[in-house]
């Protein structure tokens, strides 16, 4: 008898300890299982494929993005008076527009590399949103905004964006649509969303965008995750497996 309880003391003891260790060491069992991922992912050949189509898809669309960001530039017309930046100061907002965006896009590379089964599904999304809005871009003409913040010319920023590019604003709708697609996952939701709103008013308090392509691109976005949804249905199946193994929590 007491050796049977001292072996189930043992026993317990290093459930303990191994419990201990998972709990201050979660970046090393994250890394571990996403590198498990990883080699089961890169195997499957159907999905080597759809992640290559998903970078084709990218590619072409930014090719796309700037012949309708230069095209909408070229025809610029006049500003017009905006009911809400008729009222707002313009601020300085290289930090969030420019810095921010770039961390934004990093923060993303990193969920996309640590997690290779909802990369297909995002690539595909985002490609389907760069040419849907490259299409708005070019049908009107306006002019900037009146008091429209300046950038840094220098920047990556600068040669990514246009004058002419105004409906609807990308950097509202993004994050937005990330916010839709990791929806399930409570953390990141939260995360896209608040970043969606802060874009939102470094935009408008930036005279960037005319509000009505900040308003606009909530619900463009909304339209076009849906059809992404329909487009792309055994992406979207790889993805909502992922965000399961995340285990998130359901508002």
């Amino acid at each position: 008898m007491g050796s049977a309880a001292t072996e189930r003391q043992s026993l317990s003891v290093r459930t303990s300890i191994s419990a201990w260790i998972g709990r201050a060491m979660p970046a090393s069992a994250f890394i571990r299982a996403s590198m498990a991922e990883h080699r089961h992912f890169w195997s499957e050949p159907t999905c080597r494929g759809s992640v290559l189509r998903g970078v084709l898809a990218l590619i072409a669309s930014l090719v796309i993005n700037y012949a309708a960001g230069t095209y909408a530039s070229l025809h610029a017309g006049h500003a017009v008076r905006d009911i809400i930046l008729d009222r707002v100061p313009t601020l300085p907002v290289d930090d969030i527009f420019v810095d921010g965006a770039l961390v934004f896009w990093a923060f993303v590379a990193v969920i996309l590399l640590a997690a290779p089964r909802t990369t297909a599904f995002v690539l595909k999304t985002l490609s389907l949103f760069i040419v849907i809005r490259a299409f708005f871009v070019i049908l009107t003409h306006v002019g900037p905004p009146a008091g429209e913040a300046v950038l840094d010319p220098n920047t990556l920023m600068d040669k990514l964006t246009f004058s002419g590019d105004l409906f609807f604003s990308g950097h509202t709708g993004f994050p937005f649509l990330l916010s839709l697609t990791f929806w399930e996952n409570r953390t990141l939701r939260h995360v896209f969303l608040l970043s969606s709103v802060v874009f939102a008013l470094a935009v408008l308090f930036g005279h960037i965008h005319y509000s009505i392509d900040v308003f606009a691109a909530f619900f463009i976005t909304d339209s076009i995750f849906r059809v992404a949804q329909r487009m792309f249905p055994h992406d979207y199946e790889m993805l909502s497996d992922r965000i399961r193994f995340w285990r998130p929590r359901r508002s």
